[in-house]
């Protein structure tokens, strides 16, 4: 009998989320097919995405035409869209949610990218948006920049979800759990329940991708891998701390660590390459809809990430004696991630009121 790649995942303890949303996967019962057949349980999104779902297609217009009728424009028209879609998916993951007691069965939707540097504005968006949802199984996912730690911070505090973005090392992701645990710490002071869910997002493929064609063949599409065990390793580490566990006591749960970016960037590399090295147990892979089916088909699970890191830090070692330095690095894929997601999120704004105006002159 075939061994089932999703079914092992998950028996092994590690969730599978998908990293897409439009409309017609919803509509067509898609999303619904993955749930049941891939065992998907959770969702992300960004604003690439949603671009990528806006530009070509016409299953919005009907809604952009209504909204702009209403009076609807610009972020405001679009997250009216986003939310009715992340909706829908949240109520398909619901049952999941429910059954999981929270701990799987979320969605996820962005503030916006122009935000990642403006920690006041991005919490007052954050509990807006989440309160505008409706839906406790909805994430609202803010930038791990310097600036938006604050905001993970107090967004915690205030009680909201938080999918914790743009995260590279080891050390970004700390300063993440560190600020999602002092929310955390402030409400049981406050005498409120520390039961706010949170995961910290890890980008992993965009490591190989940057030092493509700069290192040795024989160090190919291993530094992502390598960033995911030091930053695996150091989870462990926290989740096993007195502080930490001194917050569970209290009926807090962990911030699960998330690898993101997973679909394969190198065409000569495994399409399912960040799947079977990244497989842990109390961790989620949110991977592309094309990897998803790759993995589903064909994917061999690797052994379980090591609790102590395995040998990330003399891979890392190689890495630096090739002249990659990897903190200067971190920074600039943080600082380029923050910048695409910008980039995409204009020319999402730009689509949207170009589509606006051209269903009014049709009407």
């Amino acid at each position: 009998m075939k061994r089932n790649p999703v079914k092992m995942l998950a028996t092994l303890g590690q969730s599978l989320w998908l990293d897409n949303i439009t409309r017609e996967l919803l509509s067509s019962g898609t999303l619904r097919r993955y749930i049941d057949e891939f065992s998907v349980t959770g969702l992300t999104s960004n604003p690439t995405i949603f671009h990528k779902a806006m530009k070509d297609s016409t299953a919005y217009d009907d809604a952009i035409g209504k909204l702009a009728e209403r009076g609807k424009s610009g972020e405001d028209l679009f997250f009216e869209l986003a939310i009715e879609d992340l909706t829908q998916a949240a109520d398909l993951l619901r049952p999941i949610f429910d059954r999981t007691c929270g701990v799987d069965g979320w969605v996820s939707l962005e503030v916006s990218p122009l935000l990642a540097h403006d920690a006041k504005t991005t919490l007052t968006v954050a509990k807006d948006l989440h309160a505008r949802s409706g839906r406790s199984n909805l994430f609202i996912k803010i930038p791990g920049t310097k600036e938006g730690v604050p905001a993970i911070e107090e967004a915690t505090f205030a009680g909201v979800p938080i999918n914790v973005t743009l995260l590279f090392s080891r050390e970004q992701y700390l300063e993440a759990a560190d600020a999602y645990l002092r929310g955390i710490e402030r409400r049981i002071a406050a005498g409120l329940t520390p039961d706010v869910a949170s995961v910290a997002s890890m980008f992993i493929s965009r490591w190989d991708a940057a030092v493509m064609g700069d290192v040795p063949d024989a160090l190919s599409n291993q530094l992502g891998i390598a960033i995911g065990k030091r930053t695996y390793k150091a989870y462990r580490d926290l989740m096993a701390s007195p502080r930490w566990q001194r917050a569970f006591n209290c009926g807090a749960r962990p911030q699960r660590l998330l690898m993101a970016s997973t679909g394969t960037k190198d065409p000569k590399a495994s399409d399912v390459l960040y799947i079977e090295r990244l497989a842990a147990p109390l961790t989620i892979n949110t991977m592309p809809e094309g990897t998803l089916k790759a993995f589903a088909d064909h994917a061999e699970i690797g052994p379980l990430l090591p609790a102590d890191g395995g040998d990330c830090e003399a891979v890392l070692a190689e890495y630096a004696k090739a002249g990659v330095d990897i903190d200067a690095l971190a920074l600039r894929l943080q600082d380029e991630g923050a910048a695409s997601f910008v980039k995409s999120w204009n020319t999402l704004i730009e689509a949207i009121a170009s589509k606006t105006a051209a269903l009014s002159a049709a009407s």
